[in-house]
């Protein structure tokens, strides 16, 4: 269990240099997916582009969902030159910002009426990088702190990354295209991308890379594949024979790299933990957030068949929305160190459960802007503190060795299930009406509240065996 800490010690967190930094870091994440997607698809309708063009163009956003398919090449494949100067993580992520960069500036030239599928090109390979910029992120944000500093490195990165997507869209992209014009907007954006360029270099990279075992030396690797070569029946293996007799070490370096790149950092979760432990982690890690994605697919509907106006919404959703989104995320900062991640990833899950009901109280009280405004905020402060808690938790589940994998792995994971359920959140808003949908959504956090409820127990029960162990070795 975590050692917990003063409340000073948890302040003083904040003042570090890598948790202020991640702010930097976090900016430059939160630009690229909304120029991709809202701002881009706003700018595709002034040029005339068919809605049902710009329906497939939210395609692009699968690729963020997808990225834990690459995530072993970012943990183990070296950018030639850069590497070798700036390490494992902060190459991959210089690298991606230019490419970044790069496509926000062609997407300025392009005229997405005559060429659309070019811009639409443009777009994925600008979803492409950036979702792969996460990957190294995570991973940098992940081996730069402790279990003790990571909700403040993960709350000062969710502050710029919400910072980013604001900067992207309405306060900074749309201004920018209204008083001069789009392409101007978009070379604005790719501008702002040397913000993180000059972060990247000024960190120092995380010591956990430059230990990292290469997995095309990994004898132990090697020598299970041999031993798995030598198992093929006769008849096949005869046939290999020629090829495996010619080119021999190469197939070995090859199946070697895949075993120990992409295989082994999941086995390695299940031996860390054991089959059971594991299982119980990854459904906790599904359910955690059902309960708030599902809302906030239905949520600005909700506002508008209230009869609240875009610019209510926005103007509350912006200020208020903003505001506590970061207040939670800095009480979750400060709470973790002092009490430990999982008493907090309850209180973040109650908390959710009770915020989401706060929506039935709107849906009687009516158009009421107060109301909202109190809704939006309780909602934004349970969401921020609870996801910094659980981000956190994330990254304590990591082996530094596998760090861009494993994370990729989870956080594909929270968002899966909670996609494919909220997709039926329509469904049960138009056949039972809103009040009965907001319910639905707090009891979709229930799972939740008992799988760590769960967790906290197991931890319990491994600590008292430690202790009982301690106690009659000699």
């Amino acid at each position: 269990m975590a050692e917990t800490r003063g409340w000073r010690d948890a302040i003083m967190v904040y003042l570090q240099f890598p948790v202020l930094t991640m702010f930097f870091l976090g900016f430059t994440a939160g630009v690229p997916i909304v120029m991709v997607f809202g701002t881009l698809s706003a700018w595709f309708r002034e040029e005339g582009v068919s809605l049902e063009m710009i329906g497939f163009s939210s395609t692009v956003l699968m690729v963020y969902a997808l990225k834990v398919i690459w995530s072993p090449f970012v943990d183990h494949i070296h950018i030639p030159f850069l590497t070798r100067f700036l390490g494992q993580r902060r190459s991959w992520m210089l690298t991606c910002q230019i490419a970044i960069a790069l496509g926000l500036s062609l997407l300025a030239f392009n005229d997405h009426k005559t060429a659309f599928w070019l811009s639409y090109c443009l777009a994925l390979f600008v979803a492409f990088c950036s979702a792969t910029q996460d990957v190294a992120l995570d991973a940098f944000r992940v081996e730069s702190g402790t279990d003790e500093t990571q909700t403040a490195l993960t709350a000062s990165y969710v502050f710029g990354y919400r910072i980013g997507m604001l900067i992207a869209g309405g306060l900074g992209a749309f201004y920018i295209a209204h008083f001069f014009s789009w392409p101007i907007a978009y070379l604005s954006m790719a501008a702002l991308m040397s913000i993180g360029m000059i972060t990247v270099l000024i960190v120092p990279e995380p010591k956990a890379t430059q230990d990292r075992p290469n997995p095309l030396e990994d004898a132990k690797s090697r020598a299970l594949l041999t031993k798995l070569y030598r198992a093929i029946p006769d008849r096949i293996g005869r046939r290999l024979t020629r090829i495996y007799e010619v080119i021999p070490d190469c197939i070995c370096r090859i199946l070697a790299w895949t075993y120990g790149a992409v295989i082994y950092p999941f086995i390695d979760f299940f031996i860390r933990n054991g089959v059971l432990l594991a299982l119980l982690i990854l459904a906790f890690v599904g359910v955690y957030r059902l309960s708030d994605i599902t809302l906030g697919i239905m949520a600005n509907s909700f506002y508008i068949d209230l009869g609240f106006t875009k610019e209510q919404i926005a103007d509350v959703a912006k200020f208020y929305g903003l505001i506590m989104t970061v207040v939670g995320g800095f009480i979750g900062g400060l709470l973790v160190p002092r009490f430990g991640i999982k008493p907090i990833l309850l209180l973040g899950a109650i908390m959710v459960v009770a915020t989401n009901l706060l929506f039935v109280l709107l849906a009687r009280a009516g158009n009421d802007i107060e109301m909202l405004a109190i809704v939006i905020s309780a909602d934004n402060l349970s969401g921020g503190l609870a996801t910094t808690a659980f981000l956190a938790y994330l990254a304590s589940l990591t082996n530094q060795a596998y760090t861009a994998t494993q994370y990729a792995l989870f956080s594909s994971l929270m968002n899966l299930p909670a996609k494919f359920i909220g997709a039926f959140a329509g469904t049960v808003a138009e056949t039972h009406g809103y009040e009965v949908f907001f319910f639905y959504a707090a009891t979709l956090g229930v799972p939740s509240i008992l799988l760590v409820l769960l967790l906290i127990s197991f931890e319990k029960k491994l600590l008292k065996r430690a202790n009982q162990s301690s106690e009659t070795s000699p």
